[in-house]
């Protein structure tokens, strides 16, 4: 279950975002005046209690902030890591999806523990070599340009 810290001065407006966040039944949401980025899960904050968290910001990548389209406020975000930024006039559905973005952001304890980690995953090629991109049909044509030539011209011989 995932943990969700809400920090929002807007009362009506956290209330309604908490609704819809715990609807689904997956999340733990809790309403505070000052988040703890000691604990996991995402953190949704304001401007305001952005102004007072200590920078630089733990795990930027998790904290969600809810702003107006203002430069200083997205100026500040950018400056702090903040991937997530919701202006205030959009609609909840878009803090939500902001949240999830945030919530696949965060580290998974399989991911984490070097047991569950595949053998590939130190290539940074996710284990796919070029081999692999073939298709069973051309799993044997070559794909060096001169040789893909000279293969050609031998299937038009067999043509025609």
């Amino acid at each position: 279950m995932e943990t969700v810290q809400l920090a929002i001065a807007d009362a009506s407006y956290a209330a309604a975002l908490r609704e819809l966040l715990e609807r689904s039944g997956t999340r733990q949401v809790h309403s505070v005046d000052v988040p703890d980025p000691s604990l996991a899960g995402v953190i949704v904050v304001d401007s305001e209690v952005l102004d007072r968290l200590p920078f630089p910001l733990l795990k930027p990548e998790r904290v969600v902030l809810i702003t107006r389209n203002d430069p200083q406020h997205l100026s500040r975000a950018w400056n702090a890591g903040i991937r997530s930024v919701v202006f205030c006039d959009d609609p909840l559905n878009t803090a939500v999806l902001a949240i999830m973005a945030a919530e696949l952001r965060l580290p998974k304890a399989c991911s984490a523990d070097p047991r569950w980690a595949a053998p590939h995953a130190a290539t940074g090629s996710g284990g796919i070599t070029p081999a692999d991109k073939r298709t069973k049909t051309n799993a044997n044509a070559s794909t060096h340009p001169a040789e893909t030539g000279a293969n050609e011209a031998k299937a038009r011989e067999k043509r025609g």
